[in-house]
């Protein structure tokens, strides 16, 4: 692969993207939304004791929305446009390669995802000044956001290189984000009722109807007092247990789903902040801590006797729950390569030339 090739092809599909009115009004557009949201989310997190965290997280998450619906627009008819347009032929019988064409393309469609990151750099500024953040859960979150700009834009050339039609190939790419977004949400909810477990409550309680007036019995491990005048020569008297059943969705069984999910991948790779009474400071922090929580298996046999009352015990704090639970962002980001680089080669060869077969009706130049 020749690098300086390399750069004229990216150049080229850069001068293609940036010399329309349309590409400067849509960064402008964007840069509004940004404005929207940042203000927003001032007012809404005024009472937190550190704004700034909520606000750079925020405005990461929206970044990455707007790109993942903006991007598949850009990148998913990179090959089959230029196809179409006439355009792909003249480039193929120059000295560039199909693998350098190919990768021009998907690096071009990636820089130009990451100039809506430019253009939110001066909100991630504000933020950044308005809280005290960790760098390195800055830095993180800005590169996993980085990488997932990059695995769509990627799964929208390849889809533009393996599909004819502009058209169809930008609503399969919109598709694929969607399954990746939505449809992991979708699935883990229903997978979750799906596999439901019988649960079972079994429950004793005193018998009050046995006392008459002010005398009732002291409770196991309380004595007689100003506030609760018992009496310790009553009897406790309780009554028979009882039980009942009922269903528990089983998230536990399914929460890989959400592996694949960028969103879930870009709060599970950053280091999380949390508060001195071990709860979450940023919107990556509740992101992670649902996750894990989802991993938690239910307690399906739960034993409450008011005759012999055990001492109360606070649940894990979400810090505890995150720490004792197992990380899932490099398995799913390992699929979204795997299968990003799998669309590329599919891609590769049927780009490449000359070609052996081609669907009807491709135009060639």
């Amino acid at each position: 692969m020749n690098a300086q090739r390399l750069g004229t092809l990216i150049r080229l599909e850069l001068l293609q993207r940036t010399r329309s009115v349309a590409w400067y009004v849509l960064l402008g557009v964007f840069a509004v939304l940004l404005l929207i949201v940042t203000a927003v989310s001032f007012t809404a997190m005024a009472y937190t004791e550190d704004p700034g965290i909520w606000i750079f997280s925020v405005v990461v998450y929206f970044t990455l929305l707007l790109v993942m619906l903006v991007s598949p627009t850009l990148s998913g008819n990179a090959i089959n446009g230029d196809r179409d347009a006439a355009v792909l032929a003249p480039v193929q019988v120059t000295l560039a390669t199909t693998l350098e064409i190919l990768m021009g393309k998907f690096l071009a469609a990636w820089i130009t995802g990451l100039a809506f990151v430019a253009v939110s750099v001066p909100f991630l500024i504000v933020a950044t000044i308005a809280g005290i953040g960790s760098p390195f859960t800055i830095t993180v979150s800005l590169l996993v956001m980085i990488v997932e700009i990059g695995v769509v834009a990627a799964i929208g050339v390849a889809l533009s290189g393996i599909l004819a039609r502009p058209l169809f190939s930008v609503a399969v790419t919109y598709l694929v984000v969607a399954a990746f977004t939505v449809g992991t949400l979708i699935a883990f909810g229903l997978g979750g009722l799906a596999a439901q477990s019988q649960a079972t409550n079994e429950y004793r309680s005193v018998d009050w109807s046995q006392y008459q007036g002010d005398t009732f019995p002291c409770m196991p491990g309380e004595s007689p007092s100003a506030d609760y005048p018992c009496d310790d020569d009553v009897e406790l008297e309780c009554l028979e247990w009882e039980s009942y059943s009922y269903t528990v969705p089983r998230f536990d069984r399914v929460w890989w789903i959400l592996a694949a999910n960028p969103f879930v991948i870009l709060a599970d790779a950053t280091p999380a902040q949390f508060d001195r009474d071990g709860y979450p400071t940023d919107l990556f922090g509740e992101v992670k801590f649902g996750v894990r929580s989802a991993q938690q298996t239910p307690e399906l046999e739960q034993r409450n006797d008011e005759c012999s009352p055990t001492a109360w015990e606070e649940p894990p704090t979400p810090e505890e729950i995150v720490a004792t639970s197992a990380p899932s962002w490099f398995v799913g980001l390992t699929l979204q390569l795997l299968l990003a680089g799998g669309l590329l080669w599919w891609a590769w060869a049927r780009t490449r030339t000359p070609a052996t077969q081609l669907p009807p009706g491709t135009r060639i130049a």
